[in-house]
């Protein structure tokens, strides 16, 4: 069986990229505390590669110093290095991904894991805002400023 748990903070802002076939796939790096006894401890690094709607869920809410708690399993690869040197490197493909620390509203990092990275408006990204729908409820309708909360 290949099955992993880490729990540790991101130590780089996530990479999504794109494959030649469309399939997004994100970069990211882990630092995971270990513990030797109860005086001394040491940090391992992990690299980790999420794929498709996890690669871009990464991407859109997670930064360096997030918290997290990944289940994945354990991949090696080789190849060789600018300078001809055969590297050998282990990464964890993400299976599932999930914040780990509470969101604060008094973070100096703006940290509010309910909002995606881009928090420009939409007129500044160049896309429409969403369709206003009624969903077929009958009656007048409310006017969002008539609400008393």
């Amino acid at each position: 069986m290949n099955k992993v748990f880490l729990s540790g903070n991101l130590t780089r802002d996530v990479e999504v990229r794109y494959t030649q076939t469309g399939k997004a796939f994100a970069r990211m790096g882990i630092a995971v505390r270990r513990m030797f006894s109860k005086d001394k401890d040491a940090v391992d690094f992990f690299n980790l590669v999420a794929w498709e709607k996890t690669a871009e869920f990464c991407g859109r809410y997670m930064i360096k110093g997030t918290r997290v708690l990944v289940e994945g399993r354990l991949q090696t690869s080789s190849y060789e290095n600018k300078d001809g040197v055969k590297v050998n490197a282990v990464d964890v493909l993400v299976d599932n991904i999930e914040f780990a620390g509470s969101k604060r509203a008094d973070s100096s990092s703006g940290d509010d894991y309910s909002r995606p990275r881009d928090t420009q408006p939409y007129e500044e990204r160049n896309t429409a805002p969403p369709k206003r729908n009624d969903y077929g409820f009958g009656g007048e309708p409310i006017d969002p400023e008539d609400t008393p909360f």
